[in-house]
């Protein structure tokens, strides 16, 4: 018999609590940037919108646990994880497209590398939780 263990149960908290924090600080610069630069870094900071947006839907699925709620994850996960290397090795290698930080340029540095990280520890969780096959 198959035996799902929920992704928001032990470990899985922490993970979506750091989710609803990115989801927070991700928010709160993109609305700030968005308000009062815009025109400085348009694709900058959209790309933080993006960004919040996406950590909030994780965090949702994270913690709906479910197959739902999994499947929204994972797909959350995987486009945040293809975002933050592209925008970083975009960020790298053309400066004058991100000439103001977002939360995924140059792989997350101005967080101390987290919105690299944290992608990629979503998907080990979802992989640890999977159903077990007996």
């Amino acid at each position: 018999m198959a035996e799902t263990r929920r992704t928001n149960s032990g470990p899985g908290r922490l993970l979506i609590a750091v989710y609803l924090l990115f989801a927070i600080a991700a928010t709160s610069r993109a609305g700030l940037q968005i308000a009062t630069k815009f025109d400085e870094a348009p694709v900058a900071y959209l790309l933080s919108a993006l960004a919040a947006l996406i950590y909030i839907v994780a965090a949702v699925g994270l913690a709906r646990a479910g197959h739902t709620g999994r499947r929204v994850a994972l797909v959350c996960c995987s486009v945040e994880l293809v975002g933050v290397v592209a925008v970083g090795v975009l960020s790298l290698v053309d400066r004058e497209l991100f000439p103001d930080e977002t939360v995924w340029s140059q792989f997350g540095s101005g967080y101390g590398y987290i919105p690299l990280v944290l992608p990629v520890l979503g998907l080990f969780w979802l992989w640890r939780t999977r159903h077990d096959h007996a």
